[in-house]
């Protein structure tokens, strides 16, 4: 009884595989409209939207008092009605730190006379009665310090310096180890994922803070980490491409695409899980803040990164690849095999195996392709010429008579 196969793969299996058939490099043209859309509304909002800047990079003044055992419950909503009362404006930033008795709560506020400091301490102290040292209520609990606008701004240029320093290691590093076309697909990726992620602040509106610099340099490493898996794949699946015309450049690009798209989104997705935890728990749980900002610009640039690494970087790679007039040679040359009949190379059976393709990636494999079609070319432009006398010897030697098997008698045949 013969057994059935399933005629297709499922698209699972195919995911989890690397035998899939997802035609992404194809389809590069979409995937240019789509983050050239995107890139563009993200540097329009950062032209005229801007950024919502916070107190470290302005400078303003900020306080703070501890939130257990107050006589009142000490939240964001509480303390920022104390502050509207007194100074008659909303505070620029309301935020808790900490849990049980050694949180606290932090207040951010444009730059306050010693009047208004004065008054907005009392009104704190008169609300919330805040325990100071002693355990009881004490109105030195209440901390106020001038924060220097400087500050943030040292930030930013030595982040700037960091990135900078960072693209040239990376361009260099690509240049030696890959090659010059995957350099610039790698950089062009990365400026992407940099351009986004800034531009979802813009939209959203976050606050900007140091926690925000430090997350946007912290998402660089995994954007190349993810490009340089998907270019090391291409460039197994690339070795002796010129010599062989199984494959262009482009289709085996995508091989390595769907060979390690997989791999790419539980990478992707394992690094988002913990950034939605600290959103969750350190966010939503512990109030603290400070991390929302830093939650935030991770998780948008690990998305960004991973959809850059494998939607724009590779088919870019593809396209500068392909301005090399020895890979449009080689392209032209798969194509015009592909429209030969079968067994025209060599004028054999089996000549044309492209039923399956081989796996260049092993070397063995490589260099057997390598002579196979060498040995078809010469097969089909060379014309066989007649055998010398000897050689018709040497082959009639060799057949051996269907019946009784032959051994070696020692003896000289004439």
């Amino acid at each position: 009884m013969a057994t059935t196969t399933p005629s297709r793969k499922g698209f699972l299996s195919g995911l989890y595989t690397g035998t899939g058939s997802f035609d992404l490099v194809g389809r590069r043209r979409s995937w240019y409209i789509a983050f050239g859309l995107l890139v563009l509304v993200c540097l329009v909002s950062i032209v005229f939207r801007g950024f919502n800047l916070g107190i470290d990079f302005t400078g303003g003044t900020q306080l703070q008092f501890p939130s257990g055992g107050t006589s009142a419950p000490a939240d964001v909503t509480a303390v920022s009605g104390v502050y509207e009362r007194a100074i008659g404006m909303d505070p620029a930033a309301v935020q808790t730190v900490g849990t049980g008795q050694a949180a606290s709560v932090v207040i951010r506020s444009e730059p306050l006379d010693p009047t208004q400091l004065v008054t907005l301490k009392q009104a704190l102290f008169d609300a919330f009665k805040p325990l100071g040292p002693t355990g009881a209520p004490s109105l030195q609990a209440i901390s106020d310090s001038d924060v220097s606008g400087s500050w943030g701004g040292q930030i930013t240029r030595q982040a700037l310096i960091a990135l900078a320093v960072f693209l040239v290691l990376v361009t260099i590093f690509l240049a030696l180890y890959f090659e010059r076309a995957m350099a610039i697909a790698a950089l062009v990726a990365l400026a992407h994922d940099i351009i986004v992620t800034a531009g979802v602040y813009s939209i959203v509106g976050f606050e900007v803070t140091p926690a925000t610099v430090i997350g946007l340099l912290t998402i660089l490493g995994f954007s190349l980490y993810d490009t340089v898996v998907v270019f090391d794949k291409v460039k197994e699946n690339t070795r002796g491409l010129l010599g062989l015309t199984r494959r262009t450049y482009g289709e085996a690009a995508n091989l390595a695409l769907n060979q390690t798209l997989m791999r790419s989104i539980n990478t992707s997705l394992i690094a988002v899980l913990p950034v939605v935890g600290l959103m969750v728990v350190g966010v939503g749980l512990l109030g603290v803040g400070t991390l929302a900002d830093l939650a935030l610009v991770q998780m948008v640039g690990i998305i960004a990164g991973a959809l850059s690494s494998l939607l724009l970087a590779t088919p870019l790679l593809v396209d500068l690849k392909m301005r090399d007039k020895r890979f449009r040679q080689q392209a032209e040359r798969v194509l015009a095999r592909r429209r030969r009949p079968a067994g025209a190379l060599a004028g054999a059976p089996g000549a044309d195996d492209s039923d399956g393709d081989p796996d260049l990636t092993d070397d063995g494999v490589l260099a057997t392709e390598l002579r196979r079609e060498r040995a078809m070319a010469a097969a089909a432009s060379t014309p066989s010429r007649p055998g010398k006398a000897g050689d018709r010897r040497g082959a009639a030697r060799t057949a051996r008579p269907t019946g009784k098997a032959s051994r070696p008698t020692g003896k000289r045949r004439g």
